[in-house]
């Protein structure tokens, strides 16, 4: 069992990445537009989150909403911005593209992996649109990227929390695979016993407030499902708090 877990949290706003390191997250993934499943965030978002946080920022590279298959142009804007995003000193980058099979662009994928370098790249939950996930693990790993977010094809981790496990085993030391998926405090102990993983993801409800808004719903829904930045970062200090917890109980 891992004697350190990492806990990422994905925010789309300053004000709750800030909430996120006080709350004692490891790292942040930064994204706009939560409701689509996050898009790139803008220039301004990144300098300023990168002006307020000391915690590592990993950036989300996706053009549009939507499918993993991208054109020309769009791998082209994907290049660029994570040019950008090293100018603006991102510490790493989340990424994932598809062929038009629905499996792991190898080659595209390799070649945005280059232009990253020195940053490490997380292939996003792409992964889960994958018929086969243990050849697009093996396709993830030449691809050279240094960690795979994924729900094992669920929408929550917990719903594939035996197919998470099969994967972090398979990966062995050669790549992380990162359970994330409806992951708080409930569940995050459970996820980590099951699967033996050493990282983990969660947008403790942000995710949830964005689709919510997005639906229509009332602006006291919306807050009830994210909450302000102040019961953000009780959320998070909570599941740092059992992350903590369950690596006491485990280690030797």
């Amino acid at each position: 069992m891992p004697n350190h877990v990492v806990l990422e949290v994905c925010v789309e706003s300053v004000d709750h990445a800030v909430a996120a390191e006080r709350g004692g997250a490891h790292r942040i993934e930064l994204c706009s537009d939560l409701a689509s499943g996050g898009i790139t965030p803008s220039v301004a978002l990144f300098e300023a989150s990168r002006h307020h946080l000391r915690l590592p920022i990993h950036a989300l590279i996706r053009p549009r909403a939507g499918d993993f298959l991208y054109s020309d142009y769009e791998f082209e804007i994907m290049e660029r911005d994570i040019h950008m995003a090293k100018q603006l000193r991102m510490d790493g980058i989340v990424l994932g593209l598809l062929d038009e099979n629905g499996r792991v662009d190898v080659p595209r994928t390799r070649t945005l992996v280059d232009v990253a370098h020195p940053l490490p790249v997380t292939f996003h939950r792409a992964f889960d649109e994958c018929q086969d996930m243990d050849a697009c693990l093996e396709a993830v790993i030449q691809t050279g990227a240094a960690r795979i977010l994924t729900s094992a094809g669920q929408a929550r981790a917990t719903d594939g929390i035996t197919a998470l496990a099969h994967l972090v085993r398979a990966a062995g030391d050669r790549i992380v695979v990162m359970p994330g998926g409806g992951v708080d405090v409930d569940n995050v102990q459970l996820i980590l016993r099951r699967t033996a993983a050493r990282e983990i993801h969660t947008s403790l409800g942000l995710s949830a407030a964005a689709t919510n808004h997005a639906s229509g719903l009332s602006g006291e829904a919306s807050a009830a499902a994210g909450g302000d930045s102040s019961e953000f970062e009780g959320r998070v200090r909570k599941v740092r708090e059992m992350l903590e917890a369950f690596i006491r109980a485990v280690a030797p």
